[in-house]
């Protein structure tokens, strides 16, 4: 029990420092080659921060874990709005400002609710899978759009261009990302082999072990972007920040995981867990 105590440990620090310089490393490549910030933001951090999510997710689907994959992603997104928001409200309360974040946050809502629809037969299929893809592909294309169309003034569009590194040369910026990617595969690694083998030590389902340790752990570098956020008193980064994971949670962490591994929901997934998660 001790080596797998130590390898989730190992795996939850390189998680957590690999995706810190992997959104590093990304938004200052995104910067380089001209990108918009508020698209950085609103896009490419977003998925940086989801990053450990999604390679722990599609990993664990890959070893045959699916279930480690779905508690992950549902966990993650119950840790963005109670550990993570609650965490940030702490600091300071947040008042949303930006126009584009509150076309962003119905959005979540009805990403929210789109898996369950499609999981009404109790199966996660490919079909359902690149269903959720396809969906993301759209809601970027959308973001996008808001995004070349948002005021220089928008709040949001002003945090963002705050946050993105612009003394960051483009060969570091790859570096950081190379450096960034490698140590989140690492981690994710330990990090599924660790779950596999705690939850069968302890006797418990897969989706609990992805639930709790890896959700928590995954959902590291939203906290600390939060945090920072909060401490900065800029309310928008922080609440699309949390926003833009939950989606990407929904839609590309379930989604990648049903591409490699079609599966099954256990009971108290779509009875319980899921709904707690909308709930929230």
């Amino acid at each position: 029990m001790l080596t797998i105590i130590i390898a989730m440990a190992i795996g939850l620090a390189l998680l957590a420092w690999g995706g810190d310089r992997f959104i590093i490393g990304a938004s200052a490549t995104a910067r380089d080659l001209g990108v918009s910030p508020i698209i950085i933001g609103v896009t490419i951090v977003g998925f940086a921060t989801s990053a450990p999510e999604m390679l722990v997710s599609a990993l664990a689907a890959w070893s045959g874990t699916p279930g480690l994959a779905i508690g992950n992603a549902v966990g993650s997104n119950i840790a963005n709005l109670g550990l993570v928001l609650g965490s940030a409200v702490l600091i300071q309360p947040l008042v949303a400002q930006s126009k584009t974040l509150r076309r962003e946050l119905p959005a979540m809502l009805a990403v929210t609710f789109l898996p369950l629809l499609l999981f009404v037969d109790g199966e996660l299929s490919v079909t359902d899978a690149v269903i959720l893809l396809v969906s993301l592909a759209g809601l970027i294309y959308w973001l996008t759009v808001l995004g070349f169309r948002a005021s220089v003034l928008d709040p949001l569009r002003a945090e963002y261009e705050a946050e993105i590194p612009v003394d960051v040369p483009m060969g570091k910026a790859l570096l950081l990302l190379a450096i960034g990617l490698a140590a989140l595969l690492g981690g994710a690694e330990l990090l599924v082999y660790g779950g596999e083998r705690a939850a069968r030590a302890l006797g418990i389902s897969e989706v609990v072990i992805g639930l709790t340790i890896v959700a928590i752990g995954t959902s590291l570098p939203e906290l600390a972007v939060s945090i920072a956020g909060a401490r900065a008193n800029e309310p928008d980064l922080v609440l699309g920040n949390v926003i833009g994971s939950n989606i990407f949670n929904l839609l590309a962490v379930i989604g990648i995981a049903g591409v490699i591994a079609p599966y099954r929901f256990e009971p108290g997934v779509l009875s319980m867990h899921y709904p707690v998660m909308a709930g929230m």
